[in-house]
């Protein structure tokens, strides 16, 4: 299999402009031959890195930051909209299946003002076979975002087996790892905003642990890419061209070793095939932690797969 992975970013707080560019590398990629396509955390329309390096958006009722997340929200995109039927329409011309991270919101229904970190997945045919929200925001992120729900905590089928992804700090709670190997992932997918060391270490340890692949997706960012309305720091001012995201995508195989190396501040659709998808099981005769390493016996384990209903009451009714 054909992998690609977008190592650009989009048209921030932007997203007709995020679009266009997203239309574009799914293009770009399909003439390349790449199967498999996929995004970084929230790429439509933008990762908020601002919030890590702008202190003053922690001040209660300050109204920069106010109108930022009204941007952020207006360019967030509707997963029943016509954003996400332009995608799926794409990767059914272009046969690609598509991993894409989102800002999301919801147009009609309950919860008009929430923006939720999510992603989703489209397969070749332009079906949306999964679509997670972000478990919890990281620190930062709880400024912007609400808290998700286990319904997209699953694998789905693909040509080259199941595939999973979840996005960041999620990596690092273990019952959604263990969710996911529970669901026979073959390829998982890592959404990152940037892949640096201790996300690589995450990176790692899950292929090892999970005997499936890994695509860890970072992205870049500028400082001059910053909102506007805030105000940024001495060291971004004085260097408005500095990669607050520089990327650092990387592939690893279900031995934890690297397929593609960590790609370092190289811009673009990054490309690599996949020959041995038989690996998965090699690496599972060892350790598989759904299988003959897990004491079902001893532990009990389930995941609440509900969402609420968008819907209003009185229109469920």
């Amino acid at each position: 299999m054909k992998i690609g992975i977008v190592q650009s970013g989009p048209v921030y707080l932007d997203l007709a402009q995020s679009m266009e560019k997203a239309l574009g590398f799914m293009e770009d990629a399909a003439r390349q031959g790449v199967e498999l396509l996929v995004f970084g955390e929230t790429w439509l329309s933008g990762y908020p890195a601002w919030l890590d390096y702008c202190p003053e958006v922690g001040l209660w009722n300050h109204p920069p930051t106010k109108k930022v997340f009204a941007r952020m929200y207006q360019n967030s995109i509707d997963v029943a909209g016509e954003e996400m039927a332009t995608l799926q329409a794409k990767a059914r011309q272009l046969k690609l299946f598509v991993v894409m991270g989102i800002n999301e919101v919801v147009k009609k229904g309950i919860g008009q003002g929430t923006i939720y970190n999510s992603f989703v997945m489209i397969n070749e045919e332009g079906q949306v076979l999964n679509h997670h929200r972000k478990l919890m925001p990281t620190y930062t992120e709880k400024t912007v975002y609400g808290i998700g729900d286990g319904y997209g905590l699953k694998s789905v089928a693909s040509p080259w087996g199941r595939i999973s992804a979840l996005i960041c700090w999620e990596h690092w709670m273990p019952l959604s790892r263990q969710a996911l190997h529970d669901s026979g992932e073959h390829i998982h997918i890592a959404l990152w905003p940037k892949v640096h060391e201790m996300h690589q270490v995450a990176s790692r340890q899950y292929a090892f642990e999970g005997r499936c692949f890994v695509i860890a997706a970072g992205q870049m960012m500028q400082a001059k890419e910053f909102p506007t309305e805030l105000k940024l720091p001495d060291a971004l001012a004085q260097n408005p061209d500095r990669w607050v995201l520089d990327g650092n995508s990387c592939i690893i195989g279900p031995d934890g070793y690297y397929r593609m190396p960590p790609q370092l501040g190289k811009e673009g659709l990054l490309v690599h095939e996949i020959l041995d998808m038989d690996a998965v099981y090699e690496e599972r005769m060892t350790l598989d932690v759904s299988g003959h390493y897990q004491r079902q016996d001893v532990f009990d384990f389930w995941v609440d797969r509900y969402r609420p209903s968008e819907e209003f009451p009185e229109e469920k009714d």
